[in-house]
């Protein structure tokens, strides 16, 4: 196992700068995920750890060892492509075992590995098999196990599950969870499938156009988002946005503010807004989950139009069309109640704690939902 830790890291292809000063530091044994949209950087950091890009600027160390003009082969690392990149006229054990071979291990040595990384694969009865008599989930397996006799400090992973099915990658998911526990080795994840990333990483690192955004576990991350940008990339369906105004203070029993959507509705948010004024700009955000529609409408909620209603099995997901948001509103209900019909006027209701504010700049005002036990201050219907 070793550390990877970065400091001051930049890339620059001639006038374009993908990397624009990244600070981060990675355990022993950790999985961390590089999560973002496309063309953030993500993989092009995993190359530069790699070794495959060269640096710009800052320093790259592993396992404590600045590692800027290292060769690839000699980082101790080992990453696993997008494309499994296996030799067709070999067998899985030849594929598995071709690196050491051209290291000159000996054979002993190597039908020792390649046995060990199948049997904690569960391929070990397929070492005899070409690639193409192998499905999907089975050549990734073989890349992985590639990867795993080698012994590296360092996985690297490079959006490995891309090219699976649902339901393949699903599966795939839970054995790499179970590869890191067993190996316990440092390992980096890239994607841009945030369920990937919250189901795998013990740490999250989520970059928005070349620059570091948030890291923190999937909890941190998801519960306590820093900006707007992290508040809506993590989640299916996104967070709802609406566009507000601060109208005053709200309840004194903790940190409140008042706000007034666009459409004129006047809700709550726990949010401790300092000495932002009375009638300026601000976001509010609410997750699917946390919006009700409710049952009895008390006229303290937001109006909204149904417009769509989709029934995913444990779950029906309600998309409501609100006066003065640019988007339709999406409300997860339990799928054992009844959904309103389309057309249908409803009015949507949340805790006041489970809604965020944020800045003119995206930036998440002081939330006051630390004292989880204070009561919401919208009615629950």
């Amino acid at each position: 196992m070793a550390s990877v830790t970065l400091r001051g890291i930049r890339k620059q292809f001639e006038s374009n700068s993908v990397i624009k000063g990244i600070d981060l530091a990675i355990e022993d044994g950790e999985f961390v995920v590089f999560v973002g949209p496309s063309g953030c950087g993500k993989s092009t950091l995993l190359r530069i750890i790699a070794g495959l890009e060269d640096i710009t600027e800052g320093t790259l160390e592993i396992g404590g060892r600045v590692s800027n003009t290292i060769e690839p082969a000699q980082r101790g690392i080992a990453m696993v492509f997008q494309s499994y990149a296996l030799y067709p006229h070999m067998s899985v054990f030849e594929n598995m075992g071709f690196a050491l071979k051209l290291a000159k291990v000996p054979k002993a040595e190597i039908a020792e590995r390649v046995g060990r990384a199948a049997a904690i694969l569960q391929i070990g009865h397929l070492l005899d098999r070409k690639p193409k008599a192998l499905s999907g989930g089975q050549r990734q397996r073989v890349a992985i196990g590639r990867a795993i006799v080698r012994k590296p400090e360092v996985f690297l992973f490079d959006e490995p599950l891309s090219n699976l099915d649902a339901a393949l990658r699903g599966q795939t998911r839970v054995e790499l969870a179970r590869l890191h526990r067993e190996l316990k080795s440092t390992m980096i994840y890239v994607t841009h499938d945030q369920v990937e990333a919250m189901t795998l990483g013990t740490r999250i690192v989520v970059l928005n156009g070349g620059r570091i955004e948030q890291v923190g576990t999937p909890f941190d991350l998801y519960e306590r988002p820093a900006n707007k940008f992290v508040a809506g990339f993590l989640g299916s369906p996104r967070m709802n946005f609406f566009n507000a105004i601060l109208s005053g203070e709200g309840d004194d029993l903790y940190p409140c503010a008042s706000v007034q959507l666009a459409g004129g509705a006047r809700v709550q948010v726990a949010a401790d807004v300092g000495r932002a004024a009375t009638g300026a700009r601000v976001t509010l955000g609410v997750r699917p989950e946390h919006l009700q529609i409710a049952r009895h409408a008390h006229g303290d909620g937001i109006g909204a139009t149904v417009a769509l209603v989709e029934y995913l099995g444990d779950v029906t997901l309600v998309y409501a069309q609100v006066e003065g948001a640019g988007e339709m509103v999406a409300v997860k209900c339990d799928a054992d109640t009844a959904p309103p019909s389309l057309g249908a006027r409803v009015e949507l209701v949340f805790p006041a704690t489970r809604a965020f504010l944020f800045d003119e700049e995206g930036q998440v005002f002081a939330p006051g939902w630390v004292d989880s036990t204070a009561e919401p201050l919208s009615r629950v219907p």
